[in-house]
């Protein structure tokens, strides 16, 4: 029986349409890069589903009725709540967005000489390890670093790998082990609660405290529910709340999985953590009650919080990814199998292989799906998290991928099956993208800015 969307919709937005021509030009202004693109010129904009999803009425009415008290608001105890009674976790902090939550836990564990070691970093937070001056480590399952051969949870780390790495470098030298669900980098795959709770017995084992990168933990729970037989009959709250009794802290990112359009969060355990954090948060965020957010914002986060693991919703959620997954995957198209949770992700190595990974392949796609359908997505490749070695040579990334990322509850199934119909047609006509050189980029975070050129 055919999947709905369940929920109705109440108001929309315009879509303005290109041409091929204009969307040639608009490419070249840009730099070939799909961040400098204004969005009135995208028409499908899968850019990234951070706050771009649709609130629904209840956010919307919980807007009209925030408490703008610049101390002790009443949304902030109601947005308190929600994230404790989640997460289990007594200690809740605001922050204006995600990256703002890594950027202070960091600046506070982070530093010379140190290690923190993940299933995979994503790019802000893999910044804000760098910036302090630590080093990230990504310790991906081995399934996970192959795309195209399906496994129930290649978001996994690697235990064994992460118990060795500890012994080599020594438990002094990593303060904290994070582990991303989903991860967004290696494909939008889950982690099982299977290997929380081993990574969680090694941590305990060495004294390192075990922290959750938190942004799609409803997806990751739901795919725990479909995938580990124990959890079969078990609801997605109680999924997640177990998730995190594992962990010793959480950041979030409440653009994602709580539907909100700005805001974030650090759960914690340790109170004198939390007082560090609290006092970094005043100098850079705001007052602890309101963390550089409205109170309207954090009314949104408490009822987006608990919408988001509605299993109706998330049935609906994962379905739609696996729709357009199966249609690209029956026309030969290489993507990350099996469907992530909140994005499709396309082999662009396999894509392009005439492509090399110092001439960007993932660039280049994106650039093509743009100029065939109007289409905006992103690289996560080695112009995200390619590094130079000693001679200036390109280090490439693991893999070479282009993002999909579908905003939650914004588009219909004849978007999506456009979309799968541009991607098509770009990949019967793979032959004829170019290459692409960098002829500017900036020191950190340099696919957001960096401008590119076609390599004739």
């Amino acid at each position: 029986m055919t999947i709905i969307e369940p929920f109705r919709i109440k108001s929309v937005e315009p879509i303005l349409f290109t041409t091929r021509e204009q969307r040639a030009a608009i490419l070249e202004k840009a730099f070939y890069n799909a961040f400098l693109i204004k969005a009135d010129d995208v028409i499908i904009d899968l850019l990234t589903d951070s706050g771009t999803s649709a609130m629904s009425s209840a956010q919307w009415a919980g807007i009209m009725i925030g408490d703008e008290s610049y101390a002790g608001s009443n949304s902030f105890f109601r947005f308190e709540s929600a994230v404790q009674e989640m997460t289990g976790m007594p200690i809740v902090i605001p922050t204006h967005q995600g990256r703002a939550s890594e950027k202070i836990l960091f600046s506070i564990i982070g530093g010379k000489g140190k290690y923190i070691v993940s299933n995979t970093l994503f790019d802000t937070t893999r910044a804000n390890i760098e910036v302090s001056g630590a080093e990230g480590v990504d310790l991906l399952c081995p399934e996970g670093k192959l795309p195209q051969v399906p496994a129930p949870f290649k978001g996994n780390m690697d235990v064994e790998a992460l118990e060795k790495f500890i012994q080599e470098k020594g438990a002094e030298h990593i303060p904290l082990c994070m582990i991303t669900v989903t991860n967004n980098s290696g494909g939008g795959q889950p982690v099982s609660m299977q290997n929380i709770r081993d990574v969680k017995k090694v941590c305990t084992q060495y004294g390192i405290p075990l922290f959750i990168d938190a942004c799609r933990f409803a997806e990751n729970s739901y795919f725990i529910k479909l995938r580990e037989k124990e959890f079969a009959n078990v609801s997605v709250p109680a999924i997640a709340r177990e998730l995190f009794s594992y962990a010793d802290g959480c950041t979030m990112s409440a653009k994602k999985d709580a539907f909100a359009n700005i805001g974030g969060f650090i759960a914690l355990r340790d109170e004198a953590l939390a007082l560090k954090c609290r006092n970094l948060l005043i100098i850079t965020d705001g007052f602890p009650t309101y963390g550089g957010l409205a109170g309207r914002d954090l009314e949104a986060i408490a009822i987006g919080l608990h919408e988001v693991m509605d299993e109706h919703y998330l049935q609906y959620r994962i379905r739609s990814i696996e729709y357009l997954t199966e249609k690209l995957i029956a026309e030969g198209v290489p993507v990350m199998q099996p469907a992530g949770g909140h994005a499709v992700y396309i082999d662009a190595k396999a894509f392009l292989p005439h492509i090399p990974s110092d001439q960007y392949p993932g660039q280049a796609l994106v650039g093509a799906l743009y100029l065939e359908g109007g289409i905006r997505g992103v690289e996560i490749g080695s112009l995200m998290f390619g590094k130079y070695d000693d001679a200036g040579q390109l280090i490439p990334s693991m893999m070479e991928l282009v993002r999909l990322a579908i905003p939650r509850r914004v588009y219909t199934q004849s978007h999506i099956d456009y979309v799968a119909e541009v991607i098509i047609k770009v990949f019967k006509e793979r032959h004829q993208i170019k290459g692409l050189a960098i002829t500017y980029e900036a020191p950190t975070l340099r696919h957001f800015t960096a401008r590119l050129k076609e390599i004739s």
